[in-house]
């Protein structure tokens, strides 16, 4: 299996950024790690291996990218705007650096996906570009980025928090790109911290729009990398 380490300085974020890199083609799969991962979660944790196949038969190539949760949702001693603006470079970084690193590879699909707080990351960049995803694997995440900021408003946690400007969206052009990605939503029946009742919010939220999706609710308690490798192999491992 191709695997490459990649490092650059970041524009958008002013200091470096790493990730790793799997596979020679296919489509584009954007990984992002869970609450303050980092870009080798997902190969130290085998979900790497489980997807060997797809990489080496050339359906997939992985790009695991690092998080910056620390300094943007998770920084509790930042001021709740300074935090939602950290997350808009972030945005920036994943938008006009790393988007276009992956397209040395010439397959024009691009999936997202991410379990639990990386399932935010996976649905957001989805909802905020639909021009440019077509699919999104969100694994037992949370839409609705209010519990982070502490009751402050402003229009980057407003257009970075799922529940709220897709809930709002009007604009034909954006509703019809929205309606194009194929999107897939899991969560357990028994998921911990209110997780399955904000998934079952933002399902309700995309139907009410005309967003047609999955919602697929395992058995018992599925929040954990057992589960997450079972979904990976059950809604990607395959010819996009």
């Amino acid at each position: 299996m191709n695997r490459e380490y990649h490092r650059w300085y970041s524009p958008s974020l002013g200091r470096m950024m790493e990730l790793l890199l799997f596979g020679h083609a296919g489509a584009r799969l954007l990984v992002f790690p869970t609450s303050k991962g980092r870009y080798y979660e997902w190969e130290d944790r085998g979900m790497i291996e489980v997807m060997a196949e797809p990489i080496e038969r050339g359906w997939l190539q992985v790009v695991c990218v690092d998080s910056v949760d620390e300094e943007s949702w998770y920084a509790q001693w930042k001021w709740p705007g300074d935090r939602a603006w950290r997350h808009v470079q972030y945005d920036n970084y994943l938008r006009y650096e790393v988007y276009p690193f992956t397209q040395q590879n010439p397959n024009p699909f691009f999936i997202t996906t991410g379990a639990s707080f990386g399932a935010y990351h996976a649905i957001n960049f989805a909802f905020r570009h639909p021009q440019l995803v077509g699919r999104v694997l969100a694994m037992n995440g949370m839409y609705d980025i209010s519990s982070f900021v502490d009751g402050h408003r402003d229009d980057n946690v407003y257009y970075n928090n799922p529940v709220a400007y897709v809930a709002n969206e009007n604009d034909p052009a954006r509703l019809d790109a929205l309606r194009h990605i194929d999107i897939i939503l899991t969560t357990g029946e028994n998921e911990p911290q209110g997780l399955r009742e904000n998934t079952e919010r933002f399902s309700q939220i995309l139907w009410e729009k005309g967003i047609w999706h999955a919602l697929r609710i395992w058995s018992g308690w599925a929040h954990d990398w057992p589960w997450w490798k079972e979904m990976v192999r059950m809604y990607l491992n395959g010819p996009a």
